[in-house]
C-alpha cells in the first residue's frame, strides 16, 4: 500500500514543482503587462487572459498539490486533539463519504460542458484574447482526478496509519 500510496503522490509532486515555475511565469507576464500598459501604453488582451489562465490553472491544479503537504484549510477543532486512531478514522471517512463524491458529482455535472466547450473548440473570452476558453473549462475535470488522486494516497496512508495504530 505505501508502495502505491507513494507512486500516486509522485503525480501531485510533480505538478506542484511545475506550478512553482507557472507562478513565476505568470508573475513576470504580469510584470510585462504592467510594463507595457503604463510605461509604453500598449495593452493587449491576451496577454490579460494568460495572467488568467496561468492563475486558473495554479490554483485548479495545484489543489492535489497543496493536499498532498497538508496546506489546505481545516477547521480542527476537534480534529488537532484527537488521537491519531481518531484523526484516521475521521480522514477515511471524509475520503470516502465527503470528498469522492462531490469530486465524482463535480466531474458528471461538469463534463457536458467541457466536452461541448472541445466539440467547438471554444474561443476567446473576450475579443482578442486567448482562442482557448476549452482549455480553461478542462482544469475542472483535471482539478478533480488530480484531488481524487491524492485522496485515494491520502485514503491508503491513513489505512495504514490505522494499522499501525491498532497494534
Amino acid at each position: 500500500m505505501d508502495k502505491l500510496a507513494g507512486a500516486l503522490e509522485r503525480v501531485n509532486s510533480g505538478i506542484g514543482n511545475l506550478l512553482c515555475w507557472a507562478a513565476l511565469a505568470m508573475l513576470l507576464l504580469q510584470f510585462a503587462i504592467v510594463l507595457l500598459r503604463y510605461v509604453f501604453g500598449y495593452s493587449y488582451i491576451f496577454l490579460d487572459e494568460g495572467v488568467l489562465y496561468f492563475h486558473a490553472a495554479i490554483f485548479m491544479l495545484g489543489a492535489g498539490y497543496t493536499f498532498l503537504v497538508n496546506a489546505h484549510v481545516r477547521v480542527d477543532i476537534f480534529y488537532a486533539r484527537a488521537s491519531d486512531r481518531l484523526q484516521a478514522r475521521i480522514d477515511l471517512f471524509g475520503h470516502l463519504f465527503l470528498l469522492t463524491p462531490a469530486l465524482l458529482l463535480l466531474i458528471w455535472f461538469s463534463w457536458p460542458t467541457v466536452r461541448g466547450s472541445w466539440a467547438i473548440l471554444e474561443g476567446p473570452i473576450s475579443v482578442g484574447g486567448i482562442p482557448a476558453s476549452f482549455l480553461l473549462k478542462s482544469l475542472i475535470p483535471a482539478y478533480c482526478v488530480l484531488l481524487l488522486i491524492q485522496g485515494a494516497a491520502a485514503f491508503l496512508r491513513d489505512l495504514e496509519k490505522l494499522k499501525r495504530t491498532r497494534a
